[in-house]
């Protein structure tokens, strides 16, 4: 394993960095990393030429149109995200998401956790948002108001992105405007001992709840347009949507362990 790998440099410096899981990294910290992030590129992670192609797959009926049978086209179109794990404890998580073509991971949040995203290749349209605070709920209490963050399509090489636990789009979505792949930082990792469940919503435009929005609740600043603010609804986790587990190939990670101190009496 090469001990100076970009990966191995990422895993050392998160661990100088997230060493609990109830705190923030300072911003200096976090520039650090996004500093080092930026410079990875998919061949320093084992994204080699050839397996990117088998992961970005060839749009809707393959390179053959008249190659396969309709049940191999359909499994080509649709085909999974991959997760490629590269490694995980209880303070940080490293590992890689890769999005076929039109692929979506839809609206969900980071309870309490900072997110760097680093997009390999490819382009994603990004849609983030963060929770109006205090929590303005619509009169039934099924949506909750949010503000707006990010709505753009980020293409690599572009820097890397980063989200606090409620600041910088904490709630956010991806969808995959070609083949492409995003090296991510989660500090701490989802946990559901801890409480860090993975929670999905659908937005609604703010005017369609607009005559229920209670006046004056503190953060809301009416000034702004309506599509600075959305409603946002939690919803079950949807149907149609999978992440398989793929084979990272990238170099791996050598891990420290703290020393052991034995006191004797």
């Amino acid at each position: 394993m090469p001990k100076g790998s970009p990966v191995q440099a990422l895993y050392e410096l998160c661990r100088k960095t997230f060493v609990s899981s109830g705190t923030v990294a300072s911003p200096l910290e976090i520039r650090r990393i996004t500093t080092l992030m930026d410079s990875i590129r998919p061949e320093d992670v084992g994204l080699s030429d050839i397996n990117l192609d088998d992961e970005r797959g060839h749009g809707f009926f393959g390179r053959d149109l008249f190659r396969n049978f309709p049940s191999t086209r359909t499994a080509r179109w649709s085909l999974p995200i991959t997760y490629l794990h590269i490694y995980e404890c209880e303070n940080f998580t490293i590992g890689i998401f890769c999005l076929p073509t039109s692929s979506v991971i839809p609206l969900h949040d980071h309870p309490g956790m900072t997110v760097l995203s680093k997009i390999l290749y490819g382009s994603m349209h990004v849609k983030a948002y963060d929770w109006i605070e205090p929590a303005c709920m619509q009169s039934n209490g099924q949506v909750r108001l949010a503000k707006l963050q990010k709505d753009t399509v980020l293409t690599a090489p572009c820097p890397t992105s980063v989200l606090y636990p409620k600041s910088g789009g904490n709630l956010h979505c991806f969808t995959a405007i070609s083949s492409c792949a995003v090296l991510d930082v989660l500090a701490p990792p989802y946990s559901e001992a801890t409480g860090r469940f993975c929670t999905y919503y659908h937005d609604y435009p703010f005017s369609n709840f607009r005559n229920t929005t209670p006046e004056g609740i503190t953060g809301i600043n009416t000034e702004e347009p309506d599509e600075d603010h959305a409603w946002v609804a939690r919803i079950e986790a949807p149907d149609d949507l999978y992440i398989r587990q793929g084979r990272y190939n990238g170099p791996s990670v050598q891990v420290y362990f703290p020393p052991i101190v034995c006191c004797f009496q």
